[in-house]
């Protein structure tokens, strides 16, 4: 089984994903909130805010059905990038209709790339969040695809960042975050992590993505999240619990540039190619 050219544009039903205030709260503490600083994203009786990252969460009610669909080998996806785009402020519950489709389905000859677009509507029947996921198949080439399109760099400014963020990420931080619903036994199952080429269990990129959401809702946002209106990063290093992470950011015009590096390899992106817009 291989690459189905003809899951290009499959768009899914609708799916119904319904949330209470204990997910975002979950959710906030698995990108490392604390109450010290963010009590306003941990505690009900404060809203709580929502983290605008946590839109990541009921976008990926979809992922499994465009895999399902597309007929890619699972043993080869890797996460390459995320986009979000947040149009309206997140409530600290909700139901959501959330409809999923393949934007892309790229051929790279040694592997493939496939690209979902992934739309979130609230009650209202309004578009609230859209995000757009890109994945390296590294046992897909060859199916006949097109070749994928360039991919536009975002190099960090050759100056010292506006804000830099250093923060340690729990050893046990992989097995919190996963309770927001991403199972994947590489970030849990040392035997699993060791059988994919991991000495230990890697910190799932899209905790990573929400860390760095933090810092640009603490540095970029004056604390108001709903002022980050998208937020876009590649994958390119892993990080494993325990790790620090380091969060820079540089304001530009119309964006602000991030990178994340830790203290254990600061030569390495974690992640690159990302910046955020800001309301």
């Amino acid at each position: 089984m291989g690459i189905d050219k003809d899951s290009l544009g499959y768009e899914t039903p609708a799916i119904e994903f319904g949330y209470m205030w204990r997910d975002t709260v979950m959710y906030a503490l698995g990108v490392g909130a604390t109450p010290d600083a963010e009590l306003d994203f941990l505690y009900e009786g404060r809203g709580p805010q929502v983290l605008p990252t946590f839109c990541t969460i009921p976008t990926f009610a979809a992922f499994d059905s465009l895999v399902d669909r597309i007929g890619c080998d699972r043993s080869g996806m890797v996460h390459h990038s995320q986009e979000m785009n947040l149009f309206k402020p997140l409530q600290p519950s909700g139901v959501l209709k959330v409809v999923g489709r393949v934007d892309g389905l790229y051929d790279l000859k040694r592997m493939a790339m496939a690209v979902f677009v992934i739309d979130a509507y609230d009650q209202e029947g309004d578009l609230i969040a859209r995000g757009e996921v890109t994945l390296l198949l590294l046992k897909d080439g060859g199916f006949g695809g097109e070749r994928p399109p360039r991919i536009p760099r975002a190099p960090a400014p050759d100056r010292d960042p506006d804000f830099e963020t250093r923060e340690r990420v729990a050893r046990s931080q992989a097995l919190l975050y996963r309770l927001s619903g991403d199972y994947n036994p590489l970030h849990a199952d040392p035997a699993f992590a060791a059988k994919v080429g991991f000495d230990r269990p890697i910190l799932h990129g899209l905790c990573t993505f929400g860390y760095a959401g933090r810092a640009l809702v603490a540095h970029a946002c004056a604390g108001d999240p709903t002022r980050l209106s998208r937020f876009r990063g590649q994958f390119a290093n892993p990080v494993f619990p325990g790790d620090t992470l380091v969060v820079r950011g540089w304001r530009e015009e119309g964006r602000t540039a991030v990178t994340v590096t830790t203290e254990e390899r600061p030569a390495e992106l974690c992640l690159a190619n990302a910046y955020a817009v800001i309301r």
